[in-house]
């Protein structure tokens, strides 16, 4: 059920947007209390806007957690790039995420140029302050770049670390106060609006992003092809698509040891997501140069999304 929002109720959708691997996911994760994004080192982590929602006595803020906005080299990167530049004219805010550790970059110009054209209110949030320089010298200069870009549109900045939490108790209450008075969108104990198929096929990606290198983790898709509860236990049954045979071996490894560290990790995770134990399944299947192709893409859920 969704209740009737008292009259100073504040609500509204949030953007985050930046390029790959500048802590959007974990900052998301972060700000809610709760895990609903996969994080990674591995860059271009993100595949599919995911918004997670955050309900508190005095609003609700639903986040949009987008895919890093890079030069794309396959059909796979023209999708992510063109759903996450959607988001922006679809919100009530675009926080614009960077990596305040080091020096504004050519991506972080480019996304630049893309937000200065948008109707939206744009606010540059500068991430990973705990990683910044010790030379006093080198962290000014940093900040000075990014805050030469935010002056140029009148953006409001802030400075925060989305792992360890510092500053962003300070910018969940600013972001608040910038929100219009509305409505809940979402019923109040929702954290996410993706299915739980959805999470349960990134929880294993995930794990492959952490086990595996080189070209794979770009190369992997993974299809939920059944959920079957029982009263003790939940059995699922999950494709890992991949494009070639090599890759193949890489993800079962010798003795498919590595198949089994890969479902050993992601059963733990998808334990936690629906509080219960679980039987997981892995299948991989080679779909040939599947990130190039418009029917497989749309198959396995890639599709330019509707604002």
């Amino acid at each position: 059920m969704i209740p009737t929002a008292p009259s100073d109720f504040r609500s509204g959708f949030i953007a985050l947007i930046g390029r790959p691997n500048v802590g959007k996911s974990t900052l998301m994760n972060q700000l809610i209390g709760q895990k609903v994004a996969i994080t990674s080192a591995v860059a271009q982590t993100t595949r599919n806007r995911l918004r997670g929602i955050l309900t508190r006595d005095d609003a609700q803020i639903v986040f949009v957690d987008t895919p890093g906005i890079h030069k794309p080299h396959h059909s796979l990167g023209e999708i992510l790039v063109k759903n996450a530049i959607a988001s922006i004219n679809a919100v009530d805010l675009v926080l614009f995420v960077v990596d305040g550790s080091v020096a504004v970059g050519k991506g972080d110009q480019f996304i630049e140029t893309i937000l200065r054209r948008s109707q939206v209110p744009v606010w540059l949030g500068l991430n990973k302050t705990d990683l910044a320089p010790e030379d006093p010298l080198a962290r000014v200069a940093i900040d000075n770049g990014y805050k030469a870009m935010a002056a140029a549109h009148e953006w409001p900045t802030c400075t925060f670390s989305a792992v360890t939490g510092d500053g962003l108790d300070p910018l969940l209450n600013q972001l608040i106060q910038t929100l219009p008075e509305g409505p809940y969108y979402y019923p109040p104990d929702l954290i996410t609006d993706r299915p739980e198929r959805f999470i349960m096929g990134e929880l294993i990606r995930e794990q492959i992003l952490e086990l595996t290198r080189e070209e794979v983790p770009h190369s992997v898709a993974i299809t939920i092809e059944r959920v079957v509860e029982e009263a003790k236990i939940t059995r699922i049954l999950a494709t890992i698509h991949v494009e070639r045979p090599s890759q193949k071996a890489i993800l079962i490894g010798k003795s498919g040891l590595m198949m089994k560290e890969i479902g050993s990790q992601a059963r733990q995770q998808i334990q936690k997501l629906i509080v219960g134990k679980v039987y997981l399944e892995l299948f991989v299947k080679v779909q040939p140069k599947w990130r190039q192709s418009n029917l497989r893409l749309s198959e396995l859920g890639y599709r330019v999304e509707a604002d």
